[in-house]
């Protein structure tokens, strides 16, 4: 078959699939891309020949927004489906980057297309191209290297064949998958090879679901039951592996307690009597004090981050030990861990085989249990509305989606404050109702993963919880949720800055130094009045139905609206701050920012206080 290889590489991806317990998805589901002179003419023109049934296209209007839209489509689709994202070179290429950063830190598989430079260097430079006087083989696109888990450059025909292959390998394999970049030269994109038929057969692609070694079981299986305070930390694997009714299982059967990570949030519903709601510096009292005082960790599908650690002061019994139960041997290991190398819901079912007839002591499990009642109450506390005709506090904007959302609502958030407060009040009703982006907390990517979500899940309402700092980060895409139709429900939280690293630098004793969206004053700060940015308007003119609620009555009839909305909606709301009563409750754990040493002012003095004070109860776990 002679085609470009462009032709060859969209004939290729249409064709491959993946499998895992009997059910088969088509793997590449479509292409976004931003065409210019490095692939307008290659890929672009490929698009055009094969056809949308084929490989359906998707116009985008910012490269790093493409790819995040990539990864919400993944996420909802299990890793089992994608999508891939064409640039051309130079910006829109290295636009990919921090999108392609968030991908592998959170192990979500997306195919990066990127135009290269000339492979054949008729001229030398084109236009675009970054001149590197000691290595003439290097461009741009060598910046998505150590972002990638894979990366190639195309710069023969031939080639292809095995890097296409390679691609997909890594692609999807649950332990190496995230992101994938294939480098293609814009000359090797439209010249044209004799491609051998067997490149363009159906192919499919087993997912391994890896069982435990029977000794590594049995070692797990001995730690659980010599343990009097056990713990079980769920991380995003669970979702990744479908766990969720193994992990359900598994917690009835033993009564251990269940606390969740942003990216495990949900594995279990809120009312499941073991959760015990998410752990570290954005958790719950409940799920950080069991921290504090359990003897063994199960760290199942996890990457023990800082975060669900509490930078290495959370788990605080002299004797604590931990379970690794991973895919991954690096992550399986973490914590001088007892390794249980395995796929998330193989593990879980033959470890509580392995436990028959094992459970807490019933004092353990009502004690945990009185303390998920209490956190209820604050949490009901906190999504109160006793003022009508106020304008509302963040937690009140949650309780007011609280009470309208069902089990088929998907929420989506990534950056500022709303992650802590979401991961520490959100009651999830279904296994992938909270989609939280917190391995890279990119601002910028909510708005675009909501679409990819909302392409994946057809007919649920997807919401997408902004604030202003990220709005203004990364709109533009509010243009394609119009193009496509896709009814995204925006919701816009106004608190006029960055509130969230605010916070944190008030607390470090940064004063809030630079993150409040104010005109300067006349210190030279920016302490004067707020800026006259009207984020309402702009979304109105970006094509969205914009309602906009002034009090908490006008949010609760804008949520509403929003939900039976059939068109892309932004419902936006100046936030207040919240009394010290009724607000969000406080961090229960600690997250280490390193605090100035030496310092004239004040704040930083006192802060530097408390650092030393917090940082002298950090362990190794050996």
């Amino acid at each position: 078959m002679k085609l470009t290889v462009a032709q060859a590489l969209i004939a290729f991806l249409a064709r491959q699939y993946t499998e895992r317990d009997g059910r088969r998805h088509r793997f590449v589901a479509a292409t976004w891309g931003i065409f210019g002179h490095g692939n307008v003419a290659g890929i672009g023109q490929a698009l055009l020949e094969t056809g949308p049934r084929a490989m359906p296209f998707l116009q985008g209007r910012n490269e790093q927004a493409m790819v995040h839209a990539a990864v919400g489509y993944a996420r909802q689709s299990g890793r089992l489906s994608t999508h891939a994202v064409t640039t051309s070179i130079g910006p829109g290429a290295t636009n990919l980057v921090t999108g392609a950063a968030l991908a592998t830190i959170n192990r979500i598989p997306v195919l990066l297309l990127p135009g290269d430079t000339f492979a054949t260097r008729p001229a030398d430079p084109v236009l675009q191209q970054l001149e590197v006087p000691y290595a003439g083989d290097l461009s741009v696109n060598d910046a998505l290297r150590p972002v990638s888990r894979h990366f190639d450059r195309i710069t023969r025909p031939e080639a292809l064949i095995p890097a296409a292959l390679q691609a997909m390998r890594v692609l999807t394999d649950p332990v190496q998958t995230g992101a994938v970049t294939l480098a293609l030269p814009q000359d090797v994109q439209a010249e044209a090879y004799d491609w051998p038929e067997e490149f363009f057969a159906e192919r499919v692609w087993g997912v391994r679901r890896p069982r435990p070694d029977r000794a590594e079981l049995t070692a797990a299986a001995l730690a659980v039951r010599s343990a009097a305070r056990p713990l079980i930390v769920a991380g995003g694997g669970i979702r990744h592996s479908e766990a969720q009714a193994a992990l359900a299982q598994f917690a009835a059967a033993t009564a251990i307690p269940v606390a969740t990570t942003q990216a495990g949030k949900g594995v279990l519903r809120h009312d499941h009597p073991a959760d015990v709601g998410g752990i570290g510096h954005t958790g719950t009292a409940t799920a950080d004090h069991l921290a504090r005082e359990a003897d063994l960790v199960i760290a199942a599908g996890t990457r023990l981050t800082d975060f669900t650690t509490a930078s290495a002061t959370l788990f605080r019994n002299p004797t604590v030990r931990f379970i690794g139960l991973n895919l991954d041997p690096y992550d399986a290991h973490k914590l001088a861990a007892l390794p249980l190398v395995a796929d998330a819901r193989e593990g879980l079912d033959e470890l509580r085989t392995a436990l028959a007839g094992h459970r807490v002591d019933p004092a353990y499990e009502a004690a945990y249990g009185q303390r998920k009642t209490d956190w209820e109450a604050r949490v009901d506390l906190a999504y109160a509305t006793p003022e009508e005709d106020l304008p509302p506090t963040q937690a009140q904007v949650l309780g007011l989606l609280d009470a309208l959302v069902d089990d088929t609502d998907i929420l989506i958030n990534a950056a500022g404050s709303l992650p802590g407060d979401l991961h520490k009040l959100w009651r999830p009703r279904s296994a992938d109702q909270y989609h939280v982006e917190y391995g890279y907390s990119c601002m910028g990517y909510e708005i675009p993963a909501a679409i990819g979500v909302a392409l994946a899940a057809p007919g649920r309402p997807v919401w997408a919880l902004v604030g202003d700092g990220t709005y203004l980060m990364n709109p533009t895409e509010i243009v394609t949720a119009v193009q496509e139709g896709v009814p995204l429900k925006m919701v816009v939280l106004d608190n006029q800055g960055y509130a969230s690293i605010g916070g944190l630098s008030g607390a470090v004793g940064g004063e809030g130094f630079g993150t409040a969206y104010r005109f300067r004053g006349p210190d030279a700060a920016y302490t004067g009045e707020p800026l006259p940015v009207d984020i309402a308007a702009n979304a109105a003119s970006l094509g969205m139905a914009v309602i906009r609620a002034r009090t908490v009555r006008d949010l609760r009839e804008a949520l509403a609206e929003a939900r039976s909305a059939s068109r892309p909606t932004c419902v936006y709301t100046q936030t207040r701050t919240p009394d010290t009563v009724s607000g969000p409750p406080p961090a229960q754990a600690w997250w280490d920012v390193p605090v100035a040493e030496t310092a004239t002012r004040k704040a930083a003095a006192a802060a530097r206080e408390e650092y030393d004070r917090q940082a002298a109860q950090r362990r190794r776990h050996l």
